[in-house]
């Protein structure tokens, strides 16, 4: 999956049969607060948004940055994929 960092809309971006599926970001004190999952109808959410999300992770692991769930689709990933709550900040459990 090719995946985009839209700096000027903060948000990570990605094409599938030509619609955007989109997590939007801020970054706040080397966190990354994943605040919304816009997936477009007609797009098959599980897989896809758990591929963006792994992707986002591994973005989030090069940059040393901590990641913020904010969104329940994010929290949801975290929950299912315990590999990747080393991102979590201290203390924050889900």
């Amino acid at each position: 999956m090719e995946i985009k960092d839209n700096e000027f809309s903060r948000q990570f971006e990605t094409m599938i049969d030509g619609k955007m599926l989109s997590v939007e970001y801020s970054i706040q004190e080397r966190k990354l607060f994943l605040t919304k999952v816009n997936v477009p109808e007609g797009i098959d959410e599980e897989p896809n948004v758990t591929d963006l999300l792994k992707e986002i992770m591994e973005i989030a692991e090069e940059k040393r940055m901590r990641v913020m769930p904010t969104h329940p689709k994010v929290a949801a990933f975290f929950r299912k994929n315990p590999r990747y709550k080393e991102l979590l900040p201290p203390g924050i459990r889900l």
